[in-house]
């Protein structure tokens, strides 16, 4: 039964609704520890994240077992907090990559859960805090609900300035944040001023070319395009963000190319120490099972010099069909290059980034590749540029249908404002 009967409450114990904190009415079944005022925010959490930590919530949220010694007592009590610096992270990781998908109604629930977690492990006037005030704030902007986000990054500013040990990367965040405010505002001034505080303090915390820097131009280019400076908002597209996330996205594939150019060499020498046989031997060789013959080809002739993903641009077509055969973590690919080269790869673990980092990677590649594609006329280079780029990340993410057609997968975005 999802009902809860009042009689059936301690005296004097107060349920309150995980979403809105009113009178709770209703209970999850599953781990009868989560309450609701209604069906609805009782849905609208589940959407979002309950489902993901229903189970984890019963330890956190029911009474420690007696334990016969002190040692074993603080022994449960940290186990229980790094449950909680786990949910705290998990949560805030989910409600990032909701924001960055555009959905900002169910990014809320997963951030006032991380926000919840964050007080019960460092307190009410922690500066741990303002990671999850920021994200409630933007998720209120994105529902247009600017006065509920003026009060999260009041919040935010004030726990700020309480605190004497802050750091450059949530200064960063809150900069980013109220540029975000005063955007919304069309206030374009001051937008300006904290994106530009914002960039400074994210490249004293990560480096002038790291992605996370990159969010701050992104928005910051987002102003002078909708103000018409089309030239400035090339130049920010292009040298702040675009190339940014081309060197990232670059850097991954040539260590985990490398990596794979070692584990085929290791397979080689295991196959030919196994069966007897060499290269030349293995060149007349009949297709194995669960594998896809390829004719000869020369890497090189598909790719001109300079560019990172020769593979991808010759055979993502055919491991399409033979991944969805043997299943999307593992696909077996022979690839012949020339008479006497062959080599077995195992596509699996090629891309170490988290979900959230994807999403922001996806929409703020597609916005700027919406951008360019109504001036197509005038980057047509830029243009092919960012769907490099995009071809890069999907490849990366194994994602093999929208990397061999990466202008279908962002189709859903046309129109979009490219803000996000």
């Amino acid at each position: 039964m999802n009902v809860i009967y009042p009689l059936a409450v301690p005296k004097g114990r107060r349920l309150c609704c995980e979403v809105c904190e009113a009178p709770a009415e209703r209970v999850c079944a599953a781990c009868t520890v989560t309450y609701y005022c209604g069906a609805v925010h009782q849905k609208a959490d589940w959407g979002s994240i309950h489902e993901k930590i229903c189970q984890l919530l019963i330890p956190l949220r029911t009474s420690m077992p007696f334990y016969n010694s002190e040692e074993e007592r603080q022994h449960g009590l940290q186990q229980q907090q790094q449950r909680q610096k786990h949910l705290i992270e998990f949560c805030y990781t989910v409600a990032q990559k909701y924001l960055f998908e555009g959905k900002h109604e169910d990014a809320v629930p997963a951030a006032l859960h991380s926000l919840r977690f964050r007080m019960n492990v460092y307190g009410l006037s922690s500066v741990e805090l303002v990671p999850a005030y920021l994200l409630l704030a933007e998720a209120s902007l994105g529902l247009g609900q600017t006065v509920q986000a003026e009060e999260y990054l009041s919040q935010a500013q004030w726990t700020v300035l309480k605190s004497t040990h802050c750091s450059n990367a949530t200064y960063s965040l809150l900069h980013r944040n109220l540029g975000l405010l005063y955007m919304a505002k069309k206030n374009y001034e001051e937008a300006r001023y904290h994106l530009a505080n914002d960039i400074y303090f994210a490249s004293c915390a990560f480096g002038t070319e790291d992605i996370r820097t990159s969010g701050g131009y992104f928005q910051l280019a987002n102003i002078f395009y909708g103000l018409n400076k089309l030239d400035l908002a090339d130049t920010l597209y292009t040298k702040q963000v675009s190339e940014i996330w081309h060197k990232y996205l670059n850097d991954h594939y040539q260590v985990l190319s490398q990596a794979r150019v070692q584990q085929i060499d290791l397979l080689g020498k295991r196959f030919e120490n196994d069966t007897g046989l060499d290269n030349d031997m293995l060149g007349e060789a009949e297709e194995l099972p669960g594998t896809v013959q390829l004719p000869a080809l020369s890497l090189e002739a598909i790719s001109p010099p300079g560019e990172e993903l020769p593979v991808l641009c010759a055979v993502s077509l055919v491991l399409l069909q033979e991944v969805s055969r043997t299943g999307p973590d593992r696909g077996v690919l022979m690839v012949r290059a020339g008479s006497a080269a062959q080599g077995l790869f195992f596509l699996s673990s090629l891309f170490n980034a988290d979900e959230a980092q994807e999403a922001e990677a996806i929409r703020t590649l597609t916005s700027i590749l919406n951008i360019r594609e109504s001036t197509l006329g005038q980057t047509p280079l830029k243009t092919i540029f960012v769907l490099k780029i995009l071809v890069m990340l999907y490849y990366l993410m194994m994602n093999f249908s929208k990397a061999s057609f990466p202008r279908n997968a962002t189709c859903k975005n046309e129109g979009r404002n490219v803000s996000g």
